[in-house]
């Protein structure tokens, strides 16, 4: 008999949710973990087998389809969904939309036709505000962009609280003339910038931002018009790191020092953030996990599909580097 997660769950004394989890990389002790893996051991139970399971008629297939690859975000996201789908014994098809709704759809169309099992996915605004409208025909789990309605499952950075934190960390350092910059094609930059007008406006100050096209030369364009006029902020706040390293490229050019003409801070982690001088204060956000829950969802929605629609909201870390000393 062909040997399941029902029956691993059994040896181990856990629930079918928690072996999935334990599986897939999601979110158990390595107590857990290590229990599980003893019971699929004892039980001769099969990652590959129970892909099939799961998968019924379909391909085997996890579907990926990002906003934006150029961004280190996503492909950090991508390599996570990778991993857990290799470890079900199942295969990744990755899609990159540029947030343009009309490569989405052409690759949500591609979803269909390859009879995907499940997808992953992160939604231009033009499609998050259909997805209340036109179900998608297959268990999805969104990243970086919130459900509406509660549809679908989710894995979210807070990301106001997240840009508030920044503002905060500037105004303690005696900044008050806080720009921002933030993508206008998805919502992720749209909740960044309540973010910042929330915490500049609680802090008494006035907000002066701009929204910009998700690119690096949009970008480049936009802040060295900004900082060549007269209302050149003293510190700014960007949303993503493509703008992060425009901003500083845009510095450079137009001659300011960070931080002593301008200080900057933005999002990500990235590995040249603290290798540039000074150093760049950013969000860490935690890409790998977003990931990992992601694929954690998916496959508990496909072991149950009546399960209630979940959100995970989790939190970024910030690093503070020299990039925003004190004023």
């Amino acid at each position: 008999m062909t040997v399941g997660i029902k029956d691993v769950a059994k040896a181990a004394g856990v629930s079918p949710a928690t072996v999935s989890r334990a599986l897939s990389g999601g979110p158990v002790s390595e107590e857990l973990r290590a229990l599980v893996a003893a019971a699929v051991t004892a039980t001769g139970y099969r990652p590959n087998l129970a892909a099939r399971r799961l998968r019924s008629q379909q391909s085997g297939t996890i579907g990926l389809v990002v906003a934006d690859l150029r961004n280190p975000f996503f492909t950090a996201v991508s390599r996570a969904v990778e991993d857990s789908a290799y470890r079900a014994g199942m295969r990744v098809i990755l899609c990159n939309t540029d947030e343009d709704p009309e490569r989405e759809a052409l690759y949500l169309r591609l979803m269909q036709d390859e009879r995907i099992t499940g997808l992953i996915f992160a939604p231009t605004r033009t499609t998050l505000d259909q997805l209340g409208k036109r179900r998608l025909e297959f268990p999805t789990v969104l990243i970086d962009r919130s459900s509406p309605a509660g549809l679908y499952d989710c894995v979210v950075l807070d990301n106001r609280e997240a840009t508030a934190e920044l503002v905060r960390h500037l105004v303690e350092r005696g900044y008050r003339r806080i720009g921002g910059l933030f993508g206008n094609a998805s919502v992720t930059g749209l909740e960044r910038r309540n973010g910042y007008v929330a915490a500049l406006s609680a802090a008494g100050l006035t907000p002066d931002f701009r929204l910009c096209a998700p690119s690096a030369d949009a970008a480049r364009a936009e802040l060295a018009t900004w900082f060549a006029s007269r209302d050149r902020p003293e510190a700014l706040v960007v949303s993503n790191s493509l703008f992060l390293s425009s901003a500083v490229r845009a510095a450079r050019a137009a001659g300011l020092s960070i931080p002593n003409d301008l200080a900057l801070a933005g999002f990500d982690n990235e590995t040249w953030t603290e290798l540039v001088e000074p150093g760049l204060t950013v969000i860490e956000q935690p890409v790998e996990e977003i990931g990992r829950q992601a694929m954690a969802l998916l496959f508990e929605r496909l072991q149950t599909p009546n399960l209630p629609v979940r959100k995970l909201v989790l939190s970024g870390r910030c690093i503070v580097r020299g990039s925003t000393a004190a004023r």
